[in-house]
């Protein structure tokens, strides 16, 4: 189990260090900033390169709502849940300080909105609470359908980190604007505790609608999916 906690603690790390990263340092820099599209494919590679170098220790979660909703569609056991939530949290908020340290040592930094989700007047697009909580709700729920389908017992051996970071790819490029993108607890939770304020009391939302996403997609794949 240690092995396991310690390769979803890496794994959240580098998906929020190299995702959130991306979009805190080379977003926006003038002339050659990655933009929106960069940071969308850095979240997805972030999980890609992850799930293949650890997923066959852990499963590469890396997320508690992946997590949980595994464990509804009874692909993971509950018992081993709470471990891997705390790691993940840990693992996230790890490289949120380590991207803070590197951040603040630029001449004229400025916190900002340091890459957390947010709604209302802290959606990049300025969407409402009910647009977010529609949007995470509905990604959470395709990229665990996506997980359940890409690993089953039936899909080829080996290509499933592909199709899910290119999932994740997606999704980014689909709601970066409306909530910056969570469809993680644990990467929202990471930011968060950095900026304080208003990204802590919307927290919640990012808590609230992936795990329902999530544990919709596991009881729907109980429906619709075969057995491995």
């Amino acid at each position: 189990m240690f092995k396991k906690l310690s390769a979803e603690f890496l794994g959240t790390f580098w998906l929020v260090f190299g995702g959130c990263g991306s979009a805190v340092l080379a977003a926006a820099l003038p002339g050659v900033g990655i933009g929106y599209l960069g940071v969308s494919f850095a979240f997805g590679l972030t999980v890609l390169t992850m799930a293949y170098a650890v997923g066959g220790i852990s499963g590469g979660h890396f997320n508690p709502a992946v997590s949980v909703g595994l464990t509804v569609a009874g692909k993971f056991p509950a018992s081993n849940l709470v471990g891997y939530v705390i790691a993940q949290v840990l693992g996230a908020i790890a490289a949120a300080a380590v991207l803070y340290v590197i951040a603040s040592g630029k001449g004229d930094f400025q916190l900002g909105g340091f890459a957390a989700n947010g709604y209302g007047e802290h959606s990049p697009g300025g969407y409402s609470l009910t647009a977010a909580l529609v949007a995470e709700v509905v990604l959470t729920f395709f990229f665990l359908f996506i997980i359940l389908g890409s690993t089953h017992g039936r899909v080829p051996a080996g290509f499933a980190p592909i199709a899910i970071g290119l999932a994740l790819t997606l999704i980014h490029l689909v709601s970066i604007p409306v909530t910056n993108t969570s469809v993680n607890p644990a990467r929202s939770t990471g930011q968060a505790l950095f900026v304080g304020d208003w990204a802590l009391s919307q927290l919640w939302l990012f808590w609230v609608a992936p795990i329902v996403g999530a544990a919709i997609a596991g009881i729907v794949w109980k429906i619709v999916g075969d057995d491995d």
